[in-house]
């Protein structure tokens, strides 16, 4: 049977089973995504400007004594996220909700979507004043070496919003939930046993309230990790779909990706924040703006910077994900070993990621590996497992 079995048909039957229509409608939706890209660093440079022409981080600035400095950068920073969520919400309701429903990859009342936007504003305004003040007492208190110290503080910041996250932040958004009784539950259950990972860490969660899209995820450190299905998956997928998405969730889950991403953001936050340390003067001039770096009324200039950089470091960063992908699919197809099961389910993906990327197109713009590659990925393992049943039953 092995024989006769061709993993690149059966990868081109599986891509080619979605339609000419969808196919079509995935590629024109990745690429605008791919234009928002630029777009969003445009609405950056945007709302930064009109910010610091508008001199309201000065003002906020001006009413604090001199010796207040922490206070000074506290409030600031919590000015200065309140202005720009604001400022950035009309784009946000274009590029996330109108764009979203046009594509059918929501059916978020719109409603509903601004009041979660207003939350989500409200999480941001808390925890990116109180790490930006933070940092703005390294730039203070720790000299011409203060990125060295800031990116280690971005670290830890980044690790406590992990542990925070599943279980006072991502609660105000969705529910999360057990897996309802039944064949499901018992499949993730006898998985989870398998992998040793307590049942109790995975969940389901209503991500049809936000999105149409086929997914699941790990999330939070430590004792605060899990993994989270939505109800999207479990409800359009077969069981065997959701068994082979769950073993490539575990695999994130128990080769530590989420720690290596952390370590990742950090050495990303080390260069952001040297290239900052060289060149904010010159952007700060560009934007017209005469604060210096360690002032907070800087701060509309440092972000974008910051975002530049990200921009920027784009493809390696996605190249770093896309690895950890490769190796999660690899550890679901090697423990759960459900090739075609994978397949389906990650043909589902290809809805809103289109699976024929160019080379160049993906390394630049994708967080995963094409939909092709992965499919093709299971169809070879079909092939060479199936191959290696056949010689140790003749053995």
């Amino acid at each position: 049977m092995s024989a006769l079995f061709d993993p690149e048909l059966a990868t081109q039957a599986y891509i080619d089973s979605l339609g000419p229509e969808a196919l079509a409608k995935a590629a024109a939706y990745t690429a605008g995504a791919h234009w928002l890209t630029l777009w969003e660093l445009l609405v950056s440079a945007l709302i930064t400007l009109l910010i610091v022409r508008m001199g309201v981080l000065e003002k906020v600035s001006s009413k604090v004594p001199e010796h207040r400095h922490w206070l000074n950068a506290l409030l600031t920073s919590v000015v200065f996220s309140f202005v720009y969520s604001l400022l950035n919400l009309p784009w946000e309701y274009v590029s996330e909700f109108l764009r979203e429903t046009r594509y059918g990859r929501t059916s978020q009342p719109a409603g509903d979507w601004l009041q979660q936007a207003v939350l989500s504003i409200g999480t941001s305004v808390t925890f990116g004043s109180l790490f930006f003040s933070g940092l703005y007492w390294f730039i203070r208190r720790t000299g011409r070496g203060w990125w060295l110290w800031a990116s280690g503080f971005t670290m830890a910041m980044a690790g406590l919003m992990l542990i925070l996250s599943p279980t006072f932040i991502e609660p105000l958004f969705n529910d999360y939930t057990a897996v309802p009784k039944g064949e499901v539950r018992n499949a993730l259950e006898a998985m989870a046993d398998e992998a040793g990972i307590e049942r109790e860490r995975i969940f389901m969660y209503d991500g049809s309230r936000q999105s149409n899209n086929f997914t699941a995820n790990v999330s939070g450190l430590g004792s605060a990790a899990r993994i989270a299905i939505s109800d999207v998956a479990i409800d359009r997928a077969l069981l065997d779909e959701v068994k082979a998405v769950t073993g490539h969730e575990i695999g994130h889950y128990v080769l530590g990706h989420v720690w290596r991403m952390l370590f990742a953001l950090s050495a990303l936050a080390l260069l952001s924040f040297f290239l900052i340390d060289r060149f904010f003067d010159c952007f700060a001039r560009l934007f017209g703006s005469k604060a210096r770096l360690s002032d907070p009324a800087g701060l509309p200039v440092f972000l974008f910077m910051l975002g530049l950089v990200f921009t920027l470091v784009q493809p390696v960063t996605n190249g770093v994900i896309r690895a950890g992908e490769n190796a999660a699919d690899q550890y679901s197809l090697e423990t759960v070993n459900l090739p075609d099961a994978l397949a389906g389910a990650l043909v589902k993906t290809a809805e809103y990621r289109y699976p024929r990327p160019s080379p160049l197109q993906e390394m630049l713009f994708y967080s995963h590996p094409s939909v092709e590659k992965r499919v093709r990925r299971a169809m070879e393992w079909k092939q060479n497992h199936t191959k290696n049943q056949a010689e140790n039953s003749n053995e």
